[in-house]
């Protein structure tokens, strides 16, 4: 009889109506996030020519999005937990919309600087929510495989759509417009979303703790200001006392969950060496990857002259491979194991960036369209399979916990690339000698160096360019090897982390 109940509960659990049409939705709001990201490499050239923000300026416009949202995702994934992942994912979302408006009519680089940060509030409710839903909604592992895998695919495809999209927009109106392209996904999500996005939330999630939201903030932003802080302008004082009051915060954070009933956050999820496995290799992954991606648009576009349209285009490799890969990445790690498929695509990924080592001004596209496919396929395979792991690795009234673990390590790699790798690019081009009379905004970014040499006579500006141009490459190089390096530890500790580690073939009970 007992037998009889389960197998009808797992029939009703794999059945159930709508699960594809729901998944559509969540889609959207990977969509959203994903585009807004990337349109955001494509117009920083244009952002930096309207408002002249510093070099400092620009890498907080880059990465105080990553920060506030790397500080608010565990407490927004336990907040969904509480209150219902549908209401959360719909408030982010239109709040996701208005605040967009916000970037696009920026008039200064510190309000620039503010709206991303209000969209990093946003951001931070719709990426736990939506892996969290799916956890819920897809109760046949195999099933719940192909939709994480259509979920990555959603991103890399809107990593795809954005340059693109964006590349266009920018080529006919102002950088604002590439915001404005949220507005009409938010307005399908919410309506939509209202209608098919069935409602979950943990039954029982026990009271919310405000001193661990607070100590869970301040602990990410302090530690990944003082990264930054430090990385762009060396040993302070100032960033030592903010790193050590975040790493206190963040020792406090975990002391507070280990002893409440009923915590923000469970810290016993980090004993699977699983769960910890795919957390660290998405964390080692992004850092690698994201400096550079924030600096290639402008590669493409400032040192060899491309249009953003073509830039964008030029990007395409990248998200094809992850698409197709993340689409097949459950069943390869099926047929293998785990492990193999996500060292092996780490290690593919190191490998293509090594290969930009030895990048120059004019290095011909066939070269950089293969280390972006290179880059897509193995990082679509990581990512894919770790969230499915993390996913698999809890129960499903803590997915938006679990969630949110995954997706603050993600932007937490994506804060700190920026931060340390988008710090040596620009430590090494600042260090650039150009000609005679370079004017000072030269030397604090490419698109300043751009500008300056607009308004000089031909000759001089000509060897302006030229130097600045080759010393961002240099620094591109330098930035590309310490990346490559960064995803083969990666790789190597995936191979042991992950040893042992399968995806689950049976179907669970709701």
């Amino acid at each position: 009889m007992t037998r009889t109940l389960q197998s009808a509960q797992t029939t009703e659990a794999v059945k159930r109506p709508g699960r594809w049409l729901a998944l559509s939705v969540l889609v959207l709001a990977v969509l959203l996030v994903a585009v807004d990201a990337t349109v955001l490499g494509l117009a920083t050239p244009y952002i930096s020519e309207d408002l002249a923000p510093s070099g400092t300026q620009l890498l907080w416009i880059g990465d105080v999005y990553s920060f506030v949202i790397a500080g608010l995702l565990v407490t927004m994934g336990s907040l969904g937990d509480r209150i219902g992942r549908k209401r959360i994912l719909l408030i982010g979302a239109t709040a996701f919309g208005a605040i967009s408006v916000l970037n696009a009519y920026a008039s200064t680089p510190e309000l620039m600087i503010v709206a991303r940060a209000l969209l990093g509030v946003a951001g931070a409710t719709l990426m736990p929510a939506t892996l969290a839903l799916i956890r819920n909604l897809f109760h046949d592992p195999r099933e719940r495989s192909l939709a994480v895998g259509i979920w990555g695919a959603a991103a890399s495809a809107g990593a795809a759509v954005g340059p693109v999209v964006g590349g266009f927009l920018l080529e006919h109106f102002w950088w604002g417009s590439v915001f404005l392209i949220n507005l009409p996904v938010m307005a399908v999500l919410v309506v939509v979303g209202v209608k098919l996005l069935p409602e979950s939330r943990n039954p029982n999630p026990g009271p919310w703790d405000l001193l661990s939201v607070v100590l869970s903030l301040v602990g990410m932003v302090g530690v990944v200001y003082a990264v930054k802080e430090t990385a762009a302008h060396g040993f302070a004082w100032v960033t030592l006392a903010v790193g050590l009051l975040g790493a206190a915060a963040l020792y406090g954070f975990v002391r507070r969950q280990l002893t409440m009933p009923v915590p923000l956050l469970d810290m016993r999820l980090f004993r699977s060496r699983g769960f910890s496995g795919a957390v660290l290799a998405d964390l080692l992954t992004i850092l690698g990857l994201s400096g550079l991606v924030f600096f290639l648009s402008q590669y493409l576009q400032l040192v060899q002259g491309r249009r953003p349209f073509e830039a964008g285009l030029a990007e395409l490799p990248a998200a094809i491979g992850a698409v197709v890969a993340g689409l097949i990445a459950g069943r390869v790690a099926r047929r293998f194991s785990v492990r193999a498929v996500v060292a092996g695509g780490l290690a593919a990924v190191g490998l293509a960036l090594a290969a930009l080592t030895v990048v120059e001004q004019n290095t011909g596209y066939p070269l950089l369209g293969v280390v972006l496919l290179v880059v897509g396929v193995g990082a679509g395979f990581s990512f894919t399979v770790t969230a499915d792991v993390i996913l698999s690795s809890v129960p499903g009234e803590q997915a938006g916990a679990a969630s949110a673990v995954s997706e603050t390590a993600y932007e937490l790699g994506a804060a700190l690339g920026i931060a340390v790798l988008g710090s040596i690019v620009t430590g090494v081009y600042r260090d650039f000698t150009g000609p005679v009379g370079t004017p000072d905004a030269a030397h604090e970014s490419l698109g300043g160096a751009v500008e300056a040499a607009s308004g000089l006579p031909a000759p001089t500006g000509e060897a302006l360019l030229d130097a600045a141009r080759q010393a961002f490459v240099d620094g591109l190089a330098v930035a590309a090897g310490v990346g490559a390096a960064v995803l083969l530890a990666a790789a190597a500790a995936s191979w042991f982390l992950l040893r042992g580690q399968r995806l689950e073939d049976g179907v669970e009970h709701p």
